[in-house]
């Protein structure tokens, strides 16, 4: 690794007149300085307070007199030797524009001696092809122009048939490793000087060059000229490459100075603008403790991120004109190569091995050692085992099992081929479950994917295990549901209206045994309390009403359809789960077969001892294309059966919101029939009775709770209840109220049914003994 500082150097442009405002100092042991002398303009005012005098120390100033082999021998040859060394090298001119960059660069066409940078570095590179016999040289070429930042080939064919809009664009495309690779940029092999100087005349008949007030001939692009080197020594498998890039940049140009306009104008701008980021480059690299550097702004600072503080060995060549009208722009030019001089790059070698040479030396490495081989042992042996090497071996491993002896050992010989054969034997007996039959198995490494083993009895309990978990959590996973919705609905029928809850114990009233009347005519201070039903169960009269109200309700042939629909849905969605459950099985065994496969082609290259072929697997092929068919089928049935579960919830809370409207309905229509059979009657004699009776206890005293009047005996089996459905008229069961305490109970009407008439008589005789106790009978 070589770690140095970029090199600068200075030109000075010859001019016809005699120019006082510099001067070269070259008795420096360090390097030359250039100084510039600007005197005050008396007219800016009486206190001037200008800098008069600007220094700057280069490496070598190189006056106006100075010839273009001067500058190749100083500034290019040392780059160059570098790059036949195997070193990255960079040499870039900068300056305003007329002041001599492409000349330098490229040179000049009247005379011969006028050749600049580009034409002898090929000259002295092919010269040193031709004396140097040591190693072989190959040598590439490419031409990149940066025009309006836009990159394109200046040794496409097309370039100057065609126009630039329709040239392919050079791109920048990075790689993990942050190295720039160029797409659309054609290398040329060069043999000879002659080759690689039409490259470069092609090239620069290409370039884009135009007429301004500054220069007759302004180059309005930056172009990058690079050569690839690529030497080794003959037999060695080490690669030595590097590449040389020689960089002719566009002029800096003042647009208020030049008076430019139009299509010069619109370049102008992208020149500088290049520049501009070219400077911000050089700032960033040059400040510490800088950690980005903006090298992606432009193409062009992109394409020389490796010139500019990478692998690299970089030199510049600083053009300045002494023109009194340019020395601000020559003061400028300066300044910006002392900042270039803060650069230190890292050159390192670059080096490399061959892969085609390595291939060759290692193979024949291999058929040295095979012939060796072959000599100690004293037998030629084949790349793949015989048949009857192969059962001699599956012998000798059988016995090697089920031999119980610990000390045995298995011999199998100084052979590689039979040791790897072994191990993939006894693999494929684990895999398999089947150790002790080792002549009914063969490792991957023999036959075809078709001769594997079947799967074996414990992968197919282990796979209907696998099937049935999948059912249990379905399973599981419904029941909570079911669970849920019965807990939300009992929640909804403990909040009935409080009317509801009344007519229950009304209905529970009319129920009561004779014991409990007996008991409530002994305490008469103490109300008897009718009981009342817990949680949201219906008594049989009221599940006989509400069965045949659900019958006759407008919404009990939707509630029907959502259910036959959800069954439907249920067995379709347990059908799906079922195919999707297959489809997994498959991928799984066709993925296992797939590894078999493959790992039979890689036992047979181990063993054979030869390449891996190129030529894809039929086999491997096919179990693909087999896996990707099952995957889509999953996927779709997974689909399906995701859609499905999302119409079965909705069928779900469908159903949910019927049933509860349904008790709803069914709640006050119960309550408006008991409204309805309990409308008061003309106050009676007894009834007069038991009020004065229910104001006084048997000791006078005045009850808080006066005893209540007689109720009707609501009847709550099938016969009344569904005659009263069906007429949905209260009429008929009016009928049945008990209107006194008489003595003759033949007149009262029954139901029919024996259990509601043994209540209904129980309840009269109850009445008539509380009556008769208290007296209240007599009158």
């Amino acid at each position: 690794m070589v770690k140095q500082t970029i090199q600068i150097f200075a030109r000075v442009k010859p001019t016809n007149k005699a120019a006082s405002i510099y001067s070269v100092d070259e008795d420096e042991q360090d390097g030359s300085s250039l100084e510039f002398l600007v005197p005050r303009d008396l007219a800016d005012g009486f206190v001037n307070n200008k800098k008069e005098s600007y220094s700057f120390r280069f490496q070598k100033v190189f006056d106006q007199m100075s010839k273009q082999e001067e500058i190749f021998d100083n500034i290019a040859k040392p780059v160059v030797d570098s790059a036949l060394a195997g070193y990255n090298g960079t040499i870039f001119a900068y300056g305003q524009t007329g002041s001599g960059k492409t000349f330098t660069i490229t040179g000049g066409a009247k005379r011969y001696s006028d050749r600049g940078v580009i034409p002898r570095t090929l000259s002295y590179l092919y010269q040193h092809f031709s004396r140097d016999s040591s190693k072989m040289y190959t040598t590439q070429i490419s031409y990149l122009e940066i025009y309006n930042d836009v990159g394109y080939d200046l040794l496409d064919p097309r370039h100057g048939a065609s126009a630039l809009d329709d040239l392919p664009k050079v791109t920048i495309m990075e790689d993990p490793d942050q190295n720039i690779h160029l797409r659309n940029l054609s290398i040329h092999q060069s043999g000879n000087e002659e080759e690689a100087l039409n490259l470069l005349f092609l090239g620069d008949t290409n370039r884009m060059i135009a007429e301004t007030p500054m220069n007759q001939a302004s180059t309005r692009s930056h172009c990058i000229f690079t050569i690839h080197v690529c030497s080794r020594e003959p037999g060695s498998a080490t690669l030595r490459r590097s590449k040389l890039h020689l960089v002719d940049l566009a002029g800096s140009e003042r647009v208020a100075k030049t008076g430019m306009g139009g299509q010069l104008l619109t370049e102008a701008k992208y020149i500088n603008l290049s520049l501009h980021y070219l400077e911000q480059v050089i700032i960033a690299l040059s400040e510490k403790n800088r950690s980005h550097i903006p090298y992606r702004n432009s193409m062009m600072t992109s394409v020389l991120r490796d010139s500019l503080g990478g692998n690299c060995m970089t030199t510049m060549i600083a053009t300045v004109s002494v023109d009194k009208r340019n020395v601000e722009e020559s003061i400028s030019t300066c300044r910006f190569a002392q900042r270039v001089a803060l650069i230190k790059n890292e050159a390192q070698l670059n080096e490399e091995l061959d892969p085609t040479l390595v291939i060759v030396r290692l193979k024949k490495e291999i058929q040295l050692l095979r012939e060796e081989l072959a000599m100690v042992t004293g037998e030629q042996r084949a790349e793949q085992l015989a048949e009857d090497e192969i059962q001699k071996m599956e012998g000798q491993v059988k016995a090697f099992l089920d031999d119980p002896d610990p000390d045995i050992t298995l011999d199998l010989g100084p052979d590689m081929r039979k040791i790897h054969y072994c191990f993939s034997l006894l693999k494929a007996m684990v895999r398999s479950g089947q150790a002790g039959a080792a002549g009914h198995c063969r490792p991957p490494s023999v036959g075809t994917a078709e001769d594997s083993p079947a799967p074996g009895e414990l992968k197919k309990l282990k796979d209907m295990l696998q099937q049935r978990d999948n059912e249990i959590s379905i399973l599981v996973s419904m029941l909570k549901k079911e669970k849920k919705r019965a807990q939300d609905f009992a929640t909804q029928l403990a909040q009935v209206p409080t009317a509801h809850l009344q007519s229950q114990n009304t209905m529970s009233s009319s129920q009561a045994t004779p014991e409990l009347e007996a008991g409530r005519g002994q305490d008469s201070a103490q109300p008897y309390a009718p009981r009342r039903q817990r949680g949201p169960e219906l008594s049989m009269g009221r599940k006989e009403a509400f069965a045949i109200f659900r019958r006759d309700h407008e919404d009990s042939v939707t509630i029907e359809d959502n259910k036959a629909l959800l069954k439907q849905r249920f067995a379709e969605a347990k059908a799906l789960g079922e195919q999707v459950n297959g489809t997994r099985s498959r991928v799984n065994e066709l993925k296992q077969l797939l590894e078999q496969r493959r790992m039979q082609r890689a036992a047979q290259v181990v063993m054979g001892g030869h390449e891996a072929p190129e030529e894809p697997d039929p086999i491997e092929e096919k179990l693909c294309r087999q896996i990707e068919e099952e995957k889509k089928s999953y996927k779709t049935t997974f689909s399906r059966l995701k859609g499905l579960k999302t119409e079965i919830e909705h069928l779900q809370l469908l159903l949910e919101r019927a049933k509860v409207k349904l008790q709803r309905d069914f709640s006050q229509w119960w309550a408006r029939e008991e409204a309805c059979l309990q409308e008061p009657e003309p106050e009676s004699e007894d009834t007069a009775a038991g009020q004065s009776l229910g104001q006084h206890d048997q000791w006078g005293a005045p009850s808080s709770t006066a005893l209540p009047p007689a109720r009707s005996v609501t009847p709550t089996r099938s016969a009344a209840t569904s005659h009263a459905l069906g007429s949905r008229d209260p009429t008929p069961l009016s009928q049945l109220r008990v209107l006194g305490p008489p003595s003759d109970l033949s007149f009262i009407p029954l139901t029919g049914d024996q259990k509601t008439d043994d209540d209904i008589m129980a309840f009269v005789r109850a009445r008539q003994n509380l009556l008769s106790r208290t007296g209240l009978s007599q009158k």
